[in-house]
């Protein structure tokens, strides 16, 4: 599990924005401390110095995420070694 970021708030679109601390792939799994998912990241946006992540929410209330941190889960698929 990788720290993702903070959220800020919720967008009129209803996607959580996050303030990211460490940059995820697109379309990984977001999960709160509780390991419970909250979304999949769906776009990454800002200054390359500072970016945000737009997260598609899976919950009914995503304000409730306002200002908590939101993790990562790394990706299931093999890394492969390059030689």
């Amino acid at each position: 599990m990788q720290r993702l970021g903070r959220v800020l708030h919720v967008s009129p679109s209803r996607n959580i924005v996050v303030k990211i601390e460490n940059i995820p792939k697109i379309g990984e799994t977001v999960v709160d401390e509780n390991l419970k998912p909250v979304g999949k990241i769906s776009d990454i946006f800002g200054p390359v110095s500072s970016p945000y992540a737009s997260v598609k929410p899976t919950l009914r209330e995503p304000e409730k995420l306002t200002n908590k941190m939101l993790y990562v889960l790394p990706s299931k698929r093999r890394k492969e070694k390059i030689k």
